[in-house]
């Protein structure tokens, strides 16, 4: 398959992202849709996915992605490598991260992750940038008691202000006590991962729990 050249930067903010969305029928895409959910919010391409569905065939994943195609070759491998445990979904998360969450049983979010997402430097794209107290609040709401989320970047900055925005909402707390993890709590590491470590620069990860029911 041909890899998909798209644009690395999209505007969330814009119309075209904005559009209504239309969520598939969970149980014609999972084969146990009671199973605990991973969600990994900004997924790429999906290789971290692609390789952590296979490992856990107990768990049921879902990537969100802004990039359309993306999406469509996430999908295309995902039917190739015929895992029932794994979807990918286009669409603005802050926009519908309620509607996604309120659409699967109660009680199966069991883990969000939120790797590199895009660092939108300028102070006045800021705006931007994935974690927002909105998407915080509505993890707080969906998740399980003592599940996880699960944060890294290259950039220390957007660390801190992603870390910063959980720590805000009293429903999560840190499950280390160093200021970054040092290792990767989960056996894939992804694409960008891999190259901030090939080229020796950090990576900077907190791991935190929800500790009391929003």
């Amino acid at each position: 398959m041909a890899r998909v050249r798209v644009r690395q930067h999209v505007n969330p903010l814009s119309r075209k992202y904005r559009q209504p969305l239309i969520l598939p029928e969970w149980d014609t895409v999972y084969s146990h849709l009671d199973r605990p959910l991973h969600l990994d919010i900004g997924c790429g391409r999906g290789k971290f996915l692609l390789k952590m569905a296979p490992l856990y065939p107990e768990i049921n994943f879902l990537g969100i992605e802004i990039r359309e195609p993306l999406v469509i070759e996430a999908n295309e491998q995902r039917d190739n490598l015929q895992l029932s445990n794994l979807h990918f979904l286009f669409c603005n998360i802050n926009l519908y991260i309620d509607s996604i969450l309120e659409s699967f049983p109660p009680q199966v979010l069991d883990c969000v992750t939120i790797q590199f997402p895009d660092p939108w430097f300028k102070r006045s794209h800021q705006k931007r940038r994935v974690v927002q107290p909105g998407l915080v609040n509505a993890i707080a709401t969906y998740l399980v008691r003592d599940g996880s989320v699960f944060l890294q970047s290259d950039i220390k900055e957007v660390a801190e202000e992603m870390a910063d925005n959980f720590l805000a909402n009293t429903c999560f707390q840190k499950q280390h006590s160093e200021t970054w993890l040092k290792e990767n709590t989960f056996p894939i590491p992804t694409e960008r991962e891999i190259a901030t470590l090939n080229k020796n620069q950090p990576v900077y990860r907190v791991s935190l729990q929800l500790t009391a029911v929003s």
